[in-house]
């Protein structure tokens, strides 16, 4: 799944493109936009840990991957963020599915997600990652979520893999990852932040 190559880890790159990201939201006080290009080239960096996580996020996963391709294809033609979801505003369709901007909300839930897993696995001690990615998954998705759902992830729980065996998936040593993941949470926060501003100034609302 990633190269050998420590440049070319995938923790390392996601790491690397949040931290980009994280940098021009902090300067959006100066006007500074996340561009719609470069967030969906991260987000889709993204899209293999889902698939890393088994079963119980193959849903999280395929609808991840479908929104994130979206916002791609949407880069051709939309420079920012905030300009995209104001075409969006203009044209009254923000809450419509298949909106940018629904696509937008439901990307950044994924990215909160695997932000909270981190988190997580980064202050729980074992090798078992049911624990860590059961309250990330309460603390994000759960709520948009209605019982059969709710109850298939909480069923493939039990076939979520060991942390030991993420990190082979991901061609990380422990002490690398820990530095990655703390990479990834903190930029993340900083980016997940600025995109909720930007509904909320708009009020639009962000638990929809």
């Amino acid at each position: 799944m990633a190269e050998s190559n420590g440049g070319d880890k995938i923790l390392v790159k996601i790491a690397d493109a949040f931290n980009s990201l994280a940098t021009v939201a902090a300067d959006s006080n100066n006007a500074a936009a996340v561009e719609v290009a470069p967030f969906s080239h991260a987000c889709s960096l993204v899209s293999p840990l889902f698939g890393c996580l088994g079963i119980a996020f193959k849903f999280a996963e395929m609808d991840y991957v479908a929104k994130v391709k979206d916002l791609a294809e949407a880069s051709k033609s939309i420079q920012t963020l905030p300009s995209m979801i104001d075409l969006d505003v203009q044209a009254n369709c923000v809450r419509n599915a298949g909106s940018h901007t629904r696509n937008l909300l439901k990307v950044k839930r994924g990215l909160d997600m695997v932000r909270v897993l981190f988190e997580q696995m980064l202050v729980t001690e074992g090798n078992s990652l049911r624990d860590p990615a059961s309250k990330a998954y309460e603390q994000v998705f759960a709520p948009y979520h209605g019982w059969a759902i709710r109850k298939a992830v909480s069923a493939g729980m039990y076939a979520i893999p060991t942390k030991e065996q993420l990190l082979k998936k991901l061609d990380e040593d422990e002490a690398s990852a820990k530095v990655q993941m703390q990479n990834y949470a903190t930029a993340s926060a900083a980016l997940i932040q600025y995109i909720d501003k930007l509904f909320i100034s708009r009020e639009l609302g962000i638990d929809w």
